[in-house]
């Protein structure tokens, strides 16, 4: 495959001497590699003279086949690149907690029965840290808005409904299931969740000319459960984040309905290690399962 590959850069280049530069050989060499290849086959592929090197006639038919074979072998180089890839490949993933906690566990126990070796580093943070970790390759493709990622190719995953958050004992609690209006807690302590540089609640309530009585700003959707069910305050938070919680607080749907889009954001898919694009299809294959 060697002498094949060395004729393709002479034929490129025109020169034995430009190819032998190139690939870091001797002139004599390359001279010496492509005389044993027209022996083995024993027919003359090139002609030479001052002007530069071109195929014979019988070059010129054998040269395609030689192409052929060419990509054939870089083909399967690329292959096995890829196979040694996902043996031993590592995916680093910016998230935020509700993906941390509800979406990414099944997502990586699936993605681990066919590829044990592969490693996950997960970095958790807001919609800011996220563009961050994108933008200096910190992380090779992250959860977020597509507000927050206009700089990055972005992949559609789901529109999570957002919810008011209350404690068990506040006179709105006492209706779980009404949608619940946001002039009605604009006088209650909001605590809202930072996400850094974009906030759908504080988007709602610009859009319904309410302000809120925001008292906090927490970046840990848990610890503002905590708050809530102290009797801190009131909160916002997405329907994901609110499954299977341990904490004694009531949930009520918003009218107008408030909707978080998220999605996967990268620079470019493409050029991801193969590990992550093969868990990208991962998510993408499961994502009528995400809740």
């Amino acid at each position: 495959m060697n002498s094949f590959l060395i004729l393709q850069k002479v034929i490129e280049l025109g020169s034995f001497t430009k190819a032998a530069e190139v690939l870091g050989y001797t002139q004599s060499s390359v001279s010496q590699i492509i005389a044993s290849l027209e022996d083995q086959l024993s027919i003359k592929l090139l002609n030479r003279s001052r002007t530069g090197v071109t195929l014979t006639l019988e070059g010129q038919q054998l040269y395609p086949l030689i192409q052929q074979t060419i990509r054939q072998y870089q083909a399967v180089q690329e292959k096995a690149t890829e196979i040694r890839g996902l043996e031993t490949g590592v995916i680093r993933i910016g998230t935020i907690s509700s993906i941390t906690v509800h979406w990414l566990p099944n997502l990586i126990k699936k993605f681990k029965t066919n590829y044990p070796n592969v490693e996950f580093v997960l970095y958790q943070g807001d919609y800011n840290s996220i563009a961050d970790w994108i933008r200096t390759n910190a992380v090779d493709f992250g959860f977020t808005t597509p507000a927050m990622a206009k700089d990055f190719k972005t992949i559609p995953i789901k529109t999570n409904e957002m919810l008011a958050v209350l404690p068990k004992n506040h006179p709105l609690a006492a209706y779980p299931g009404k949608p619940l209006s946001l002039d009605a807690i604009k006088d209650d302590p909001l605590i809202l969740i930072e996400e850094g540089g974009f906030s759908e609640p504080l988007n709602a309530f610009a859009a319904a000319g309410v302000t809120p009585n925001i008292k906090y700003r927490i970046h840990d959707d848990y610890a503002i459960m905590t708050m809530v069910e102290a009797g801190l305050g009131v909160s916002i938070l997405a329907k994901l984040v609110l499954q299977r919680m341990p904490f004694n607080i009531v949930t009520r749907p918003l009218d107008p309905v408030i909707n978080r889009e998220l999605a996967i954001a990268c620079q470019n898919k493409q050029r991801l290690p193969i590990a992550s694009q093969y868990f990208i299809q991962e998510i993408l294959a499961n994502k009528a399962d995400l809740r």
